[in-house]
């Protein structure tokens, strides 16, 4: 059975996409809740070699990046990854532009499930950030849509990357257009990422690092919206 180290599920983007990618490969697998503190722990080390979640233990083999946690999984594990080669090539893409991209998304908004407020108006690199986002979901579901209501038809490890942004876009009232709108709460209910969503409900943990209205006190006052 593997063994997955995760992070709050409120705050942890990175652990949701990993918790994500072995809930899709069906196997079982422990969950071991590390709470994080807005800072970096080294006794994480004892399971991770970066101190960072997540982490997937399968025996002796240890996998501590979430991108190679989801591409570990495929390969022990079938319709992780679009079957078509053209869209797997798509999706590999897209979800590696989201692990490696989008850093002024995750400094601006950052992921916190329980939150629902406005920060507009938003710095010119994270309308940029939106925008490249919402035109992902839509050429995804042009090109590759038309075998289900994701980004390449079937709930496939690139919608694992993407559901943290899902949860960003619910707390900051960001609203894509086009199939991209269809396709942001057909992400949001899809029953992985509502079962991770009742559980991050659930937790009482307040990290004030990653609270948007901590870090937007002063915007917030300043709006009227505090």
């Amino acid at each position: 059975m593997y063994t997955l180290y995760i992070g709050n599920r409120n705050y942890s983007s990175w652990s949701l996409r990993g918790w994500l990618a072995t809930r899709l490969s069906g196997a079982p697998f422990r969950e071991v809740v590390i709470q994080l503190r807005g800072r970096f722990n080294p006794d994480n080390r004892a399971f991770s070699p970066t101190a960072l979640v997540p982490a997937l233990h399968d025996g002796d083999v240890h996998v501590w990046d979430s991108l190679a946690i989801g591409e570990y999984l495929a390969e022990r594990h079938p319709g992780m990854w679009p079957s078509d080669a053209t869209a797997r090539a798509w999706a590999r893409c897209i979800a590696a532009e989201m692990h490696s991209g989008f850093p002024t998304l995750r400094d601006e908004m950052t992921m916190c499930i329980r939150e629902r407020l406005d920060v507009r108006p938003w710095s010119d690199a994270l309308a940029a950030n939106i925008k490249r986002i919402e035109e992902i979901w839509n050429e995804s579901r042009r090109r590759h849509g038309g075998g289900g209501d994701f980004l390449c038809g079937a709930f496939s490890l690139a919608d694992a990357f993407y559901a943290p942004v899902a949860f960003r876009f619910q707390s900051y009232d960001v609203r894509p257009q086009g199939a991209a709108a269809d396709y942001l709460a057909a992400l949001l209910a899809h029953p992985f990422v509502r079962e991770w969503e009742r559980a991050a409900l659930e937790e009482k943990e307040v990290i004030e690092a990653d609270e948007p209205r901590v870090l937007y006190r002063d915007k917030l006052k300043a709006a009227g919206r505090a």
